[in-house]
């Protein structure tokens, strides 16, 4: 029995979801309520007394509004993160070139737990913004002006899923059906019609690099980088050692060195408190945690001051890991009443497994004096 074009269609498209990733921001218009979204608005402190007041109605929504705050309470400008946009900003704008000139790629190599994909959302709906005010919504042919397009990647895409998600991105009508180069040429013409500056590929790990669909993807880099005005973000975990900057013998390694060639390495490090300049990142970052925390019982120096030590211990400085012991903490604390972050509280709110497992070397060096989390000026405020 022959399948209809709808029915096929329907196949291949649910076959392209089970190989990319499912985030709203594989499609125009999910980045779109990404860029252009207002501020949330925050919910307001009440002390204890005047929470103890509203009624049962009124308190359940705004423990609600508080839920929802506290799961998204970054991103936090980290100097990890202003550095990496400084660097993003000046490759990004160098790139302004002729069409004639190849433009540099970026590749973002960092471990998992850093915030790399927070904080390349964070550059690419500030470039958004900034080209939307500039150049407008529509470009002169009249089309809808879409200056970013992201794709992620899984261990199954190969070109023509790498295409095809382009095309799912500007829900071109052509993704349904067609050949590889069908759909690299209408990829092409989409990214052109939209005036798209910024090319994410996010999850590049996931790529097998030295098999047939990683080197067919990799050699459809280089033709981006040739073919396509756009600036080219990878992001992913340990690119390098994958090979992605190092010059080899083999075909293979040759088609990844080219790209390596036209690709600055950028890279994210956790918080270091060996030095007095990272022990003031450190505490800066704690303190911005401290003043969006929405909690009855909440006083100055809760988590800046008093769990200084403890997050960087529970964290290992990685701040995915400490935004999520924050997150989780202010959901239980909330929950129980408690309504304060305190050591008690957080030995009860279990964390990622990387973090936890590296947490009791970092607790004897801050109980044995031999380390610190904080700045020296504001130790000696404090004793």
């Amino acid at each position: 029995m022959t399948m209809s074009k709808p029915a096929q269609a329907q196949v291949e498209e649910a076959d392209l979801r089970s190989r990319l990733d499912h985030l709203t921001l594989s499609r125009k218009e999910g980045f779109a309520r990404l860029a252009d979204a207002p501020r949330r608005i925050r919910p307001e402190l009440l002390p204890h007394r005047q929470l103890k007041k509203l009624g049962e109605e009124t308190l359940a929504e705004h423990n609600r509004a508080r839920r929802k705050w506290h799961a998204n309470l970054g991103p936090l400008g980290t100097p990890q993160m202003k550095a990496l946009h400084e660097d993003l900003w000046d490759i990004f704008d160098s790139n302004d070139q002729d069409s004639d000139k190849v433009k540099g790629g970026i590749a973002l190599d960092a471990f998992p737990g850093l915030g790399k994909t927070t904080a390349v959302l964070a550059f690419a709906r500030k470039l958004h913004r900034r080209i939307i005010q500039e150049e407008g919504k529509y470009t002169d042919d009249g089309h809808e002006r879409w200056p970013v397009c992201r794709v992620g990647l899984t261990s199954n895409t190969g070109m023509r899923d790498f295409n095809r998600a382009i095309l799912e991105y500007f829900a071109h009508p052509g993704r349904f059906s067609g050949t590889t180069a069908d759909f690299g040429y209408r990829a092409l013409d989409s990214v052109l019609s939209a005036e798209t500056k910024l090319l994410i590929v996010d999850d590049l790990h996931f790529l097998k690099w030295r098999n047939k669909s990683g080197i067919e993807v990799s050699n459809h880099f280089k033709y981006i980088a040739n073919e396509f005005p756009v600036t080219l973000l990878l992001v992913g975990v340990g690119l390098e050692k994958r090979g992605l900057f190092s010059e080899g013998a083999t075909y293979e390694d040759g088609v990844l060195a080219q790209t390596g060639r036209r690709t600055t390495r950028l890279g994210m490090e956790p918080f270091d408190i060996r030095n007095e300049q990272g022990r003031r990142g450190w505490r800066d970052t704690l303190l911005a945690i401290e003043e969006r925390v929405i909690l009855a019982n909440k006083y100055p120096g809760m988590i800046a001051d008093d769990l200084s030590d403890y997050l960087f211990a529970r964290s290992t400085g990685h701040i995915g890991s400490l935004m999520t012991l924050i997150n989780r903490g202010c959901q239980r604390a909330v929950r129980t009443g408690t309504e304060r972050l305190d050591r008690e509280l957080l030995d009860q709110v279990k964390n990622d497994a990387a973090s936890e497992k590296a947490r009791r070397e970092l607790q004897l060096a801050f109980e044995k004096n031999k380390l610190t989390s904080r700045p020296k000026l504001q130790s000696c405020t404090a004793s």
